[in-house]
């Protein structure tokens, strides 16, 4: 019995095959619509170029093997892994600027002088809410330092209402915060 023939290969093999394949095209897939959406021009038809090559030999498996429901599985599957790995691995690269706007309903004085001091440019203004005053704060930061600053937030205002939006374009560009040179240094065992 030749091996490419066999029961083994046909239910085992290519459903495998093909949910890696899925996996693969559906995590780069997920990639490329980030990179569209922060209008990296050259890096998204690079990744379009893999994701459909790989979804081209996926698909071609399912249809040498329309019979086997175990493929159908494997594609379905496949393509649920590759949503979420392709989100996880977004989340990890932290990729673009985003835009933070900081509400707070008491004094606010404190959060912004911890955001001066370590390096972020802030935009302050005070405001009148449906039920008292509140602090906007804004700025705008490389997303990878978004879990430092809402450690700030939580730390000096915890019950400050914000939210964070994509910016895909700054004119005048960023401020890099600055890292005292003694929380650079890596610390001892």
């Amino acid at each position: 019995m030749d091996f490419f023939q066999s029961e083994w290969f046909t239910y085992l093999l290519i459903p495998l095959m093909i949910f890696f394949a899925r996996i693969a095209d559906v995590t780069i897939g997920t990639l490329r619509i980030v990179m569209v959406a922060k209008g990296q021009k050259l890096i998204a038809p690079i990744l379009g170029f893999f994701e459909v090559l790989i979804w081209l030999v996926a698909m071609s498996k399912i249809f040498e093997n329309l019979d086997s429901w175990v493929c159908y599985i494997a594609y379905g599957g496949g393509f649920a892994m590759g949503n979420y790995i392709g989100l996880i691995i977004e989340e990890k690269l932290a990729y673009g600027i985003v835009q933070l706007q900081i509400i707070t309903r008491r004094d606010a004085q404190d959060l912004i002088e911890k955001l001066k001091k370590m390096g972020y440019g802030i935009t302050h203004t005070d405001a009148h809410g449906t039920m008292e005053d509140v602090s906007i704060i804004i700025t705008i930061i490389k997303r990878a330092e978004l879990n430092r600053v809402i450690k700030i937030i939580k730390e000096y205002n915890p019950k400050s209402f914000y939210s964070i939006a994509d910016v895909r374009f700054v004119n005048n560009g960023l401020y890099v915060p600055v890292i005292p040179i003694h929380q650079r240094w890596r610390k001892g065992k």
